[in-house]
């Protein structure tokens, strides 16, 4: 008896604890970029232009005038091969580690992003250069050009 209220227990903890929410994986070094950086912006914005099936969560990241222009365009797949000029299948996205400012005063900012992926079978590596600016408290996506 105690066996199976033990079980059942066991059971019940086991369903409670998965809420059946599937979590973000973080991003950064070991998980651990914080929002409020331009650099978590950076790549927010560039997970949602390569993965998701709109441009509706990519659009909230950016500025005005990006908006504008990224719109225009309708579709993920538009956007990628003429705002950012970059196709993938596949992609991974990091924010370069270099730099050591803080970025909780500025207005302003520019961030380095390397993207490694495949498109066709074949490995690319590219990296672009993200400005960004402050609206509020929330930082967006202004321009985005090629080194």
């Amino acid at each position: 008896m105690y066996l199976r209220l033990g079980l059942v227990m066991l059971l019940l903890t086991a369903i409670v604890g998965c809420d059946g929410l599937e979590k973000k994986q973080g991003m950064g070094k070991y998980g651990m970029m914080d929002p409020n950086l331009p650099e978590y912006t950076a790549i927010e914005f560039f997970d949602h232009m390569f993965h998701d099936d709109d441009l509706t969560e990519a659009l909230k990241l950016s500025s005005p005038t990006l908006k504008r222009l990224i719109s225009s365009y309708h579709t993920n797949r538009n956007a990628q091969r003429h705002v950012l000029n970059l196709r993938f299948d596949k992609v991974k996205i990091t924010p370069h580690t270099g730099s050591a400012g803080r970025n909780e005063f500025s207005k302003e900012s520019k961030v380095i992003i390397f993207f490694e992926g495949e498109l066709n079978g074949k490995i690319l590596k590219d990296m672009r250069v993200v400005d960004l600016i402050r609206d509020g408290k929330e930082w967006k996506v202004d321009k985005i050009s090629i080194k």
